[in-house]
């Protein structure tokens, strides 16, 4: 069998498949982006409306005999409307994926199986059957969660980190800077953990593509595995290849596990911290309670996309 080449310029070949992709679905692509970014700022601006909700409907309230709650349940009605638009374009946009994405995977089959038709014998000879269909169905799949869930997914976290970064530095500088801070304490152990996790996903796939190519082999030579006695051989080179499968499938699974809980706790960590710093400025500089509410969203707010972004590289590997 020949040896696989490595992929030595992933970012070459992504630009490959987003061009693949905006050749016949470039329309719904866009109007994927229109909604991402709908969603996007209708939910941080229903957040950003929270301080004045805080300041100027609720802290007026405290200590009345007799308080009027029809402007603050119109505010309330404001906020409602921003997190509603945001509902309906995160499903809009959903629904598109899911008609771009099984339009992307059908036409990537055709292509496949046309080129497949125009390839010499050799070619044939020299990669195993299995490898080759593996390449149809689990390669295949992994894109589907790929184009499906992760690009929407990264797109959107991008757009967060982006608006809710803004809105931050606008509510307190100081406390804009711890954030940032948690955040690159983040960023380096989600690079850690995803060049392993990385590493040995592209090995259990190499793995999986040796062990369907050897069953097949084996399973369409059974009348000369049977003639010449070989299935002591063929059972202990199953059970080897079978054994190097599981065992890369356990560190892939582990370290692709293990970034979730991670990056939860360090999230929490930097929404503790958050929120300490922020009580002291309110007791010494006369921050106000709305705008910490506020920050204290936008602090987590600003650490899910990192989290989310982590959890999608795995995919992406």
């Amino acid at each position: 069998m020949a040896e696989k080449r490595k992929v030595k310029n992933p970012g070459k070949l992504f630009c490959r498949l987003m061009a693949y992709i905006f050749r016949k679905y470039g329309i719904a692509c866009f109007l994927v982006l229109v909604f991402i970014v709908l969603s996007v700022l209708a939910n941080t601006q229903g957040t950003m409306f929270m301080k004045n909700l805080i300041d100027l409907y609720i802290m007026p309230l405290i200590g009345q005999s007799s308080p009027d709650f029809g402007p603050l349940l119109g505010a309330i009605l404001k906020v409602a409307v921003f997190y509603l638009i945001g509902v309906l374009a995160t499903f809009s946009y959903n629904r598109i994926m899911v008609y771009v994405t099984q339009g992307t995977l059908k036409n990537l089959r055709n292509d496949m199986f046309h080129h497949m038709e125009s390839l010499p014998i050799k070619y044939f000879d020299t990669h195993a059957h299995g490898d080759i269909m593996s390449i149809y169905t689990n390669d295949i799949d992994t894109l589907r969660q790929m184009i499906s869930q992760s690009m929407p997914q990264l797109l959107s976290s991008v757009i967060t980190i982006v608006s809710v970064f803004v809105s931050m530095i606008i509510l307190s500088i100081p406390l804009t800077l711890v954030s940032l801070v948690m955040i690159a304490i983040m960023l380096f152990t989600t690079k850690k953990v995803a060049g392993l996790s990385g590493r040995y996903f592209l090995a259990q796939q190499k793995s999986l593509g040796a062990v369907n190519g050897y069953i097949e082999e084996t399973m369409t030579g059974q009348k000369v595995v049977k003639v010449f006695c070989h299935e002591n051989v063929a059972e202990e080179e199953f059970e080897y290849l079978n054994d190097d499968l599981r065992g890369k499938q356990i560190f892939a699974q582990f370290f692709g596990g293990i970034m979730g809980p991670v990056m939860g706790n360090l999230s929490q960590v930097s929404y503790s911290l958050t929120a300490m710093i922020g009580g002291i400025l309110c007791v010494l500089q006369g921050f106000d309670i709305g705008g910490l509410t506020v920050f204290v969203n936008y602090s987590r707010q600003f650490s899910r996309p990192i989290n989310e972004l982590s959890m999608q590289m795995n995919t992406i590997f």
